[in-house]
């Protein structure tokens, strides 16, 4: 996994987008109706990744239906 720091410029001025910003977000944007993959509740974490992986697995099945 790559990871890449976007930062604002100085010159700009206003609203401009940061390009790969949303491709981070929209995932947690997805997961918020899901309120138990978001806190941090679980003791382990394979328990709190397979309640992620639940949660995604209800999401592409609506998306599906």
């Amino acid at each position: 996994m790559d990871v890449e720091v976007v930062k604002r410029s100085d010159q700009t001025q206003g609203f401009e987008v940061l390009p790969g910003r949303w491709a981070v977000e929209r995932p947690f944007g997805w997961l918020m109706p899901c309120r138990r993959p978001m806190r941090d509740c679980e003791r382990t974490v394979r328990s709190a990744t397979g309640r992620i992986h639940a949660a995604m697995i209800r999401i592409m099945l609506r998306r599906l239906a």
